[in-house]
């Protein structure tokens, strides 16, 4: 019997950047924690929030990386300016 992959697909975050993780989808929320430059994060769901520009172009789609945490997904390399994950909620 095989077992089924549970691995979530992970995407690096802008090279030499320190990227904060915030507790919602938009820079008015705090931050709940730092990735280290050289981070790689799943995405669970992504939505809309805040807009931001970052080193991959100006977004306000926010990707979910866990539970109560998002980054912008203009630090994340996507290989798209859309939705690469499912709407959140």
């Amino acid at each position: 019997m095989k077992a089924a992959a549970t691995t979530a697909k992970t995407y690096a975050i802008a090279p030499g950047v320190t990227l904060n993780v915030r507790g919602g989808p938009g820079t008015g929320y705090a931050v709940v924690r730092v990735l280290a430059a050289g981070s790689r994060v799943p995405i669970h769901c992504q939505t809309p929030g805040t807009s931001v520009a970052g080193p991959y172009g100006t977004s306000n789609i926010w990707d979910s990386i866990g539970s109560g945490e998002y980054v912008s997904d203009a630090y994340v390399l996507t290989g798209s300016d859309g939705y690469v994950a499912a709407r959140c909620g």
